[in-house]
């Protein structure tokens, strides 16, 4: 049985990674299996380097198709074209593809149009926002996918009123969390944790980089301001996106506890998460993370397509008004946080119970 692995961005490398050492236990096993990493090169991560690789034992993958392109469209037909050169000189039993990005649904529609079958790993996640252009590949993908493996029961209902066999449909965990528990015991302290005074439960971290929060300059300065004034002098460390970068410049800032720092490792980045008091984000990949480490966690959006992280974790949605973050961190200091529970399956095993499944039914 051979698979081809996709990803299109450094999370992608994240939920893969532990298929992959999933897939070798397979082998030691005896079972027989194969697998060949595909990279597109949707993004360009300055922290995707070879020591990334090796820092969180990835493999390296088999090839990265350099795609690029300005516009959704652009990117899409980029790698479609790649993709389908790809398939066809290394064909395989299965696609295996992961999360939400356009790589994920580029290469399903690629793998279908081959007749090739494709399984969707976070299959049947939903914000209900359709302005988010992740919320169209994961419909487009679910669409055409023929196995899918959930992170939790609502993302099975999801795909079953929309008419997919229960057959299809497997519950699994998150292989996100997978890497998180692997890895955890191996969290790095930056080297700025000491230069910026930063002590245990004493600090926030921001991430941000969604269109609605970020593009508008005025909107990123009101956001920056309520947080600034009501997190009682606590620094506050954030990693920029490149994309919340360009707009920061155009922002004069006179603040002495925002800490501006550039995008993070793996491993830095959730020892920052894992020892903070709090993190603001609009990422959905973070509030599972926060979840799990039982870190309080504000998302400023309206909707979320991991829900259970709000039912059951850390995780607050405060909505797209800066405003509404001034009670939460008033809840937050006086002591009222939520204190959150993990998720069912989210266990580090994730992957083992993807291949099982995979191994049922192709070998």
């Amino acid at each position: 049985m051979k698979l081809t692995l996709v990803a299109g961005a450094r999370p992608n490398f994240m939920k893969i990674a532990p298929i992959i050492d999933a897939i070798k236990k397979a082998q030691l096993d005896g079972i027989k299996i194969s697998y060949r990493l595909v990279h597109t090169g949707q993004h360009f991560d300055a922290n995707m380097s070879a020591e990334f690789f090796q820092q969180l034992a990835i493999p390296e993958p088999d090839i990265n198709l350099e795609c690029s392109g300005k516009t959704q469209s652009e990117l899409t037909g980029a790698i479609m074209i790649a993709f389908e050169k790809e398939l066809k000189k290394n064909p395989c039993d299965l696609v295996v593809v992961v999360g939400d990005v356009t790589s994920t649904m580029a290469c399903t529609i690629v793998a279908k149009k081959l007749c090739v079958d494709v399984a969707h790993v976070e299959g049947g996640i939903r914000s209900g926002d359709m302005t988010m252009p992740e919320e169209i590949n994961r419909i487009v993908t679910d669409a055409i996918s023929d196995y899918f493996f959930t992170t939790s029961r609502l993302a099975n209902q999801n795909l079953i009123e929309k008419g997919v066999p229960e057959s299809k449909v497997f519950f699994v965990g998150n292989t996100m969390i997978d890497s998180l528990l692997k890895h955890q015991n191996r969290f790095q302290k930056p080297q700025f944790y000491h230069e910026f005074k930063l002590e245990q439960g004493n600090y926030f971290v921001l991430t941000l980089h969604r269109p609605s929060n970020v593009d508008d300059e005025h909107n990123l300065a009101h956001i920056l301001h309520v947080i600034e004034e009501s997190v009682h002098n606590c620094p506050i460390v954030f990693p920029v996106h490149p994309r919340t970068a360009k707009v920061l410049q155009k922002i004069p800032l006179k603040t002495s506890n925002f800490h501006f720092v550039t995008p993070m490792n793996y491993l830095e980045f959730n020892f920052l998460v894992s020892n903070s008091k709090a993190v603001i984000t609009d990422s959905g990949g973070v509030t599972e993370e926060t979840t799990v480490l039982g870190i309080p966690c504000m998302t400023l959006r309206a909707y979320t397509e991991r829900p259970e992280t709000v039912n059951l974790g850390t995780n607050e949605l405060i909505g797209t008004n800066p405003e509404k973050l001034k009670p939460a961190l008033k809840k937050l200091f006086h002591g009222k946080w939520k204190k959150g529970t993990i998720p069912e399956m989210w266990d580090g095993k994730t992957a083992e119970r993807i291949v099982a499944i995979i191994d049922k039914r192709y070998n």
